[in-house]
């Protein structure tokens, strides 16, 4: 394995990159571009490389359905930590380009309904194709093959074009959440402010079986973050569900509900614990009574005493 390679969702100049160079370790890693996270990922299962940082969720689009897809299949991949990076887009074109001569645009799927109320009224009769990446569809003006990009800004320079409009945005506090994402291992120690991700399989589809796995959260004071329904490819109406959780596998309440699911459903995927980007302990509410980690210790020191007969 390149212990000193990350990936990362390519070409030169995506908000990937620049999410990816906001961590102080990529100062001393080859970053290597990618063409797709598929790619990026494989990369990692191989050993070509240590890490891989892929976009996952959007404030705006919601959950990046190939990287959510991906980490549910093949050989087990885990994250190791998250950043959330804000998200602005600048329409970039071929220098003396107007506004008027633009009849075609482009750029990453997940980046149209971030800006599609500007398009509607600035650019209404532009037709958009998407690209594998917003930095590739720079790369695609660049060559001649659309008008304009929607890109981060930084984009420019690397191919030779102009921020014709800046700061594009329907929602001002748009951000994308990305994943560093490594073959699995021990995780790291816990911090106090922590995500757990799994992915769930249903057993059966039957009158509250989705009901049945949120309890096994619920009851022990777990919060959810984010879920998500997935198709398994297997057949019409077979799902699994995607989990982001508040606290660390170490967490009593935590593994324990981990436990009750692996109990109950044919498959979990353990995807990892990871620092929460940017929250620290002191932002946090404190556990519900009843489910922090001595009063677990106590019932199960209770329990001990009952079946010792020392109660």
């Amino acid at each position: 394995m390149s212990a000193m390679r990350y990936t990362y969702l390519g070409p030169e100049g995506t908000f990937t990159e620049a999410a990816l160079r906001t961590l102080p370790e990529a100062a001393t890693r080859e970053l290597v571009p990618m063409v797709s996270v598929p790619a990026a990922l494989d990369a990692v299962r191989s050993g070509d490389a240590a890490a891989a940082l892929v976009p996952i969720e959007n404030s705006v689009e919601g959950g990046v359905t190939t990287t959510v897809d991906e980490l549910a299949k093949g050989a087990p991949l885990m994250i190791y930590r998250e950043v959330v990076l804000p998200i602005a887009f600048a329409l970039l074109v071929r220098p003396g380009t107007q506004l008027k001569d633009i009849k075609t645009v482009t750029g990453h799927p997940v980046a149209q309904p971030q800006v599609r109320n500007w398009l509607a009224a600035n650019l209404p009769d532009a037709l958009w194709e998407s690209a594998a990446s917003n930095a590739d569809g720079a790369r695609l003006v660049q060559e001649g093959r659309f008008d304009a990009a929607f890109a981060g800004e930084f984009a420019a320079a690397t191919y030779g074009l102009e921020p014709l409009v800046s700061e594009i945005h329907d929602a001002a506090t748009a951000e994308t959440r990305f994943v560093l994402v490594g073959r699995p291992a021990r995780p790291a120690a816990p911090t106090g402010a922590d995500k757990t991700s799994v992915v769930i399989w249903l057993g059966d589809d039957h009158p509250g079986a989705l009901l049945e796995l949120l309890q096994e959260f619920a009851v022990r004071g777990v919060n959810l973050m984010r879920i998500e329904s997935r198709p398994t490819g297997q057949r019409i109406g077979n799902y699994c569900f995607s989990v982001d959780a508040e606290g660390h596998i170490t967490d009593r309440r935590v593994g324990e509900a981990l436990m009750g699911l692996k109990r109950i459903c044919p498959q979990v995927r353990f995807l990892g614990s990871y620092p929460r980007a940017g929250v620290s302990p002191a932002d946090l509410r404190p556990p519900r009574a009843g489910t922090t980690d001595g009063e677990f210790l106590a019932a199960s020191d209770w329990l001990t005493q009952c079946q010792d007969g020392r109660f």
